[in-house]
């Protein structure tokens, strides 16, 4: 009963209004695709020339300074 009633909506959505004008691009979509294409390569080369800042030097200890307006509590008192 209910695939009738589906294959009858399909008929009547596919049957009622004929052909319908597609909504104009300001391109070909090959040539959008290449834009995007290149547009993200940019992007990844932009984030790939970052990935050498964490290896300039080596990690230091932060050191507790008591005179800070905010201190690093989670030493538990420990500090320097």
């Amino acid at each position: 009963m209910l695939s009738q009633q589906i294959a009858t909506i399909v008929v009547a959505a596919a049957g009622g209004t004929g052909h319908e004008e597609l909504a104009p691009i300001i391109a070909p979509p090959f040539a959008i695709g290449g834009i995007m294409f290149a547009l993200l390569m940019v992007l990844l080369f932009i984030t790939l020339s970052y990935s050498n800042l964490g290896k300039r030097h080596a990690a230091v200890e932060e050191h507790a300074d008591p005179h800070r307006q905010h201190p690093n509590k989670h030493d538990h008192g420990k500090g320097h």
